[in-house]
């Protein structure tokens, strides 16, 4: 039954049972897609982000071998960041882009973001030459581009219909100012997390 069940139901079911073996075979056998694929990789990943040693070891490098064989290069780095959500790293240099702190200070400028809200989790080596852990700025980046992307729409949804009853007054067009600031905010941090990974 669990064979020819989907992917995730497979992984959740093993899971349960505590077989965490027959949940990275079954994400093992299934073909890397998107949606299920990259949802049950997650769950297993987060499984294995609260194990230690050898437990850990059994379940982290097979998953971390099927990821790396993996032909769609957005779907590999996807799988990669929701892994490093959840404390487990399936990259040892081979995945991601190598980037130092002057490509980091780089885009950070050409795309217009602040890099003090990246340095407030995230350290940030002095030496312009030394390595940025990139999987780690991404996730940072991301985050702040969805606070700015849902301040934006909750500031919209605040707004009156422009073709109803209600007149549009000086407050609201303050308030539609501010939505399109912060959805430009949020503009410039998922550009800037696209430059860092591609």
């Amino acid at each position: 039954m669990v064979g020819g069940s989907r992917v995730t139901d497979a992984v959740d079911f093993y899971k349960r049972r505590g077989e965490l073996r027959g949940a990275v075979r079954a994400v093992r056998t299934r073909v890397p897609e998107r949606l299920r694929w990259r949802s049950a990789v997650g769950s297993l990943t987060q499984a294995a982000g609260g194990l230690r040693g050898h437990d850990r070891m059994r379940v982290e490098e097979p998953v971390r071998e099927v990821v790396i064989e993996v032909p769609d290069r957005k779907l590999q780095r996807e799988v990669v960041l929701d892994a490093r959500r959840h404390g487990v790293d399936l990259d040892r240099g081979e995945l991601f882009p190598e980037r130092t702190v002057s490509d980091f200070r780089r885009m950070a400028f050409l795309t217009g973001t602040d890099v003090s809200r990246v340095q407030r989790y995230v350290t940030i080596p002095e030496d312009f030459f030394a390595p940025v852990d990139a999987a780690a700025v991404v996730i940072v980046g991301r985050a702040w581009a969805d606070y700015h992307r849902r301040r934006a729409r909750k500031l919209w949804l605040e707004l009156p219909d422009p073709d109803g009853p209600v007149p549009f007054r000086l407050h609201h067009q303050i308030m539609a100012e501010r939505a399109k600031r912060e959805a430009r905010i949020a503009e410039r941090w998922r550009a800037f997390t696209c430059a860092l990974i591609e």
